[in-house]
């Protein structure tokens, strides 16, 4: 069959308006999905500090033990020094998401060991003294201790036992974590 004027070729694609209804569809469903990607974001910051404050203790104690000397772990500013009791660090934090440092005293002197840098979406409260983890058997000095992991400004959507974590450390110098805050019973 020939083609003459009434005949037309096929066309391949899509219309203009075929793209923009795509295009507006997805820039809802990213928008519906951006709160639930940041709530995501911020639980595993949660998760991942709590184990490493969890890991940092477990190191302490086990140096102590292995060093058969004392091993302190201290919240640190960003040049790795300890910080006193209250004191906050450069972005105005106050509490342990300062950061923290492991240290070992040789010859007089305190030798850093370990540390772990400032996270600021993350609150982790807590008494603001030093841990000191004693031989021979790793005992921590003083009494028990609670850490609060929590997000530092939770929405509503991030509020609850679901978002927070707590590490408990006995007087033997044991660390837990447990979900949830730590006056709640575990």
């Amino acid at each position: 069959m020939k083609c003459n004027a009434i005949c037309r070729p096929s066309r391949a694609g899509f219309t203009l308006v075929e793209t923009l209804a795509v295009i507006a569809l997805l820039a809802v469903i990213a928008v519906m999905a951006t709160p639930s990607f940041v709530a995501w974001h911020v639980r595993d910051q949660v998760d991942a500090r709590a184990k490493a404050l969890l890991s940092t203790f477990a190191y302490a104690r086990s140096e102590a033990l292995r060093r058969g000397t004392r091993v302190t772990v201290c919240r640190a500013n960003a040049a790795r020094a300890c910080l006193a009791s209250g004191q906050p660090c450069g972005e105005a934090i106050a509490d342990w998401a300062c950061g923290w440092a492991v240290f070992t005293e040789r010859g007089g002197k305190l030798s850093l060991l370990r540390a772990q840098p400032l996270l600021a979406a993350v609150s982790i409260t807590s008494v603001q003294t030093d841990l000191t983890f004693t031989p021979p058997a790793g005992q921590l000095i003083g009494a028990f201790r609670n850490f609060d992991i929590a997000p530092r400004s939770p929405s509503k959507a991030m509020q609850g036992d679901a978002w927070r974590r707590c590490i408990r450390i006995a007087a033997g110098g044991r660390a837990r974590i447990s979900e949830g805050a730590c006056g709640a019973a575990s």
